[in-house]
């Protein structure tokens, strides 16, 4: 197993900035690719962004590419999401997961339980 606990959510006004943490409590998190996705009210989960377990390779949705960053440190079991230039459309649910680093979710193994991110405009 690798627990996935997210943290950082909160409610932003339209253009602020939320940095979401991810930590896992087992070695291998470093064998993973790790993902973001997020779902909002009524709508399909969908992908956010994407880091390779080496860190050295990542990948952004189309809708928040240019505002949100993806990293990892593996020697802290954790990835964050930096987001910045945020916007009401990004209010969702956003979960990590720890996977092949596909953008369908279903390639997913382990996920978080979510964290809230509310943006106000």
């Amino acid at each position: 197993q690798v627990p996935l606990v997210e943290s950082g959510g909160g409610l932003v006004q339209a253009g602020g900035s939320l940095r979401l943490s991810c930590a896992a409590s087992e070695r291998t998190f470093s064998n993973y690719d790790m993902g973001w996705f997020r779902q909002a009210p009524g709508k399909e989960r969908e992908f956010v962004a994407v880091i390779s377990w080496t860190g050295r390779t990542t990948y952004y949705a189309e809708s928040v590419k240019g505002r949100f960053t993806i990293s990892r440190d593996n020697a802290k079991t954790t990835v964050y999401l930096q987001m910045d230039s945020l916007k009401p459309e990004d209010t969702a649910i956003y979960y990590c997961a720890a996977g092949d680093g596909s953008t369908w979710s279903k390639r997913y193994d382990y996920w978080g339980q979510g964290t809230q991110v509310t943006v106000s405009s």
